[in-house]
This record gives C-alpha cells, sequence and structure tokens, in this order.
C-alpha cells in the first residue's frame, strides 16, 4: 500500500518530535559539559559563554572518579561472565533433556522475574552481615557481594532466554555429532555455542547493562572502595556545592564506551532476542 503525502508529513513530524525529545538531554549534558561552572549554576544558557574543557580535567580530582570506573568495570564484567556461564549450561539442561522437575524448574526461573528488586535488598542485606559475622566471608560492603547481588537479577533473565534461543537450534545438529562420537559437551562447545553466538552475546550485554547502571543495591551494598559509578556520581553534590559541570562531564565519559560497545554489537544483540520467537 502506498504511502500518501499526508502521511508521510504526519511519520516527519512525529519522527522529528521523538528526535528532539531523545537530543535535546544529550545536547544540554554535552553543553554543560563544556561550560564554566557559572554558565550551569547562575544563568542556564543553551551554549557556553566560554569554551573550556576543564570539567574533564578536574572531575577525577575532584572525586576518586578512577576508582568508581574501576569497580563497576569489575563487577559488571565478572557478573555478565558468570551469568552467561551458568545460563548455557542451564539452559542447556533445560532445553535439550527431558528430567523430573524441568517444568517446575523453569516456571520458578521466569517467576523470579515478576518480583520488585527492592523486595530482595533487605533479606540479601541480612544474609551478607550474618554470613560474615558467622564465617567471616565479607560479602557486604565488598565488590564480591554485589557480583552475587546481580546474579540473581540477570541470571534468571538470561536461563531464560537461552532457552528460547537454544530451542531454535535443531536438533538434527545434535545428532549428527553424536553420531561422530561427540558427548553432550562436546555437542555443547562445538556445535551448539558457535550457532548460538547472537544469543550468547545477547544475555551478556543484558548481563552487563543491568549491572553497570544500576543504583538501588549499589548504594546499600557498597562503602567508599567498592563504590560503583552509578553511586559514585553523586559524590559531585556537597552540603555547599553542586558541580553540575563535573557531573555532565564525567556522565558523558563513563557513558561513551558503553554506547559504542552496544552499538558494536547491536546486531547480535537483536538476532539473539529475536531468534528464540520463531522455530
Amino acid at each position: 500500500m502506498r504511502e500518501s503525502r499526508g502521511e508521510r508529513v504526519a511519520r516527519w513530524i512525529v519522527l522529528s518530535f521523538l528526535a528532539m525529545f531523545v537530543l535535546t538531554p544529550l545536547f544540554v549534558m554535552v553543553s554543560s559539559a563544556l561550560k564554566p561552572l557559572r554558565d550551569v549554576q547562575d544563568d542556564f544558557t543553551w551554549l557556553p559563554s566560554t569554551l573550556t574543557f576543564q570539567a574533564f580535567v578536574d572531575m577525577w580530582s575532584t572525586v576518586p572518579l578512577g576508582n568508581y570506573l574501576r569497580n563497576s568495570v569489575v563487577v559488571a564484567s565478572v557478573a555478565a561472565l558468570f551469568s552467561v556461564s551458568i545460563a548455557v549450561f542451564a539452559a542447556f539442561a533445560i532445553s535439550r533433556y527431558r528430567f523430573r522437575g524441568r517444568g517446575v524448574f523453569s516456571v520458578a526461573v521466569l517467576s523470579t522475574q515478576m518480583f520488585p528488586g527492592i523486595l530482595f535488598l533487605l533479606p540479601l542485606f541480612l544474609i551478607y552481615v550474618n554470613l560474615g559475622t558467622a564465617t567471616g566471608l565479607e560479602l557486604y560492603q565488598t565488590r564480591l557481594g554485589l557480583v552475587i547481588t546481580y546474579l540473581t537479577f540477570s541470571l534468571p533473565f538470561s536461563i531464560w532466554m537461552l532457552v528460547g534461543y537454544f530451542d531454535s537450534i535443531p536438533r538434527g545438529l545434535d545428532e549428527a555429532a553424536q553420531v561422530d562420537g561427540a558427548g553432550s559437551m562436546r555437542t555443547l562447545f562445538t556445535v551448539i555455542l558457535p550457532t548460538a553466538v547472537p544469543g550468547i552475546v545477547a544475555v551478556t550485554v543484558y548481563a552487563f547493562m543491568t549491572a553497570w547502571g544500576e543504583v538501588l543495591f549499589a548504594s546499600i551494598m557498597t562503602d567508599q572502595d567498592s563504590r560503583t559509578l552509578a553511586v559514585g556520581l553523586q559524590a559531585y553534590s556537597t552540603q555547599f556545592q553542586v558541580y553540575w559541570n563535573q557531573v555532565m562531564a564525567a556522565s558523558l565519559v563513563v557513558s561513551v564506551p558503553v554506547v559504542a560497545g552496544f552499538l558494536a554489537l547491536q546486531r547480535y544483540f537483536v538476532a539473539g532476542l529475536t531468534a528464540g520467537a520463531v522455530k
């Protein structure tokens, strides 16, 4: 059906408003990062009166941004690695084997996504504190405890997503590998995983982003040494001053690598999300 002129005009108007809605905050972030602090606080202007990169220099010394960045990279990367590693084996077992309790396990895994994350805050806090008191294993206010916390969020959805993707892979590939003498683990690593690269990338991106931008648990479960970026950016706000230009500069710097990585892996991410929808 051919699109009429009026429909094209309406589509472009809607798309223009959506583009403005998305790009305006980004423009304000960039312009504020290039302004002196007085231009952001005293009298807001769309363009900086004096173009300066001083905020990008000062943001590293005002707060320990490098430490926050390192903690975020470590926590998000380790959480994504463990989430994908565990989800691959769990999804392979659910997809390829029929065992007692399979349906209950699948429903239980997916049902955890029905509860808001804040319900787990107090139980995890009590578990970490009591476990540290009883065994000496420090999980509260440590990066290890934060990794385990994020696994409780990303792992169930990762398993569910990979089950759908593995189900879309023809079982004839498994049978061909078994005819050649391959066992279950060899079939998984030599046949299933190379075929499931888009699904694995999608799960990895999801698990990484879940840990990277989380605020609530990171604000409770960390201290000064283990604090992540999502919480550490609040340190630019003090009792007497808010360094808005440095906040914008830091937000821009820490966002660019994540956005670049997501754009580079976008085609795998989209393929992984949609491949399991149709068998």
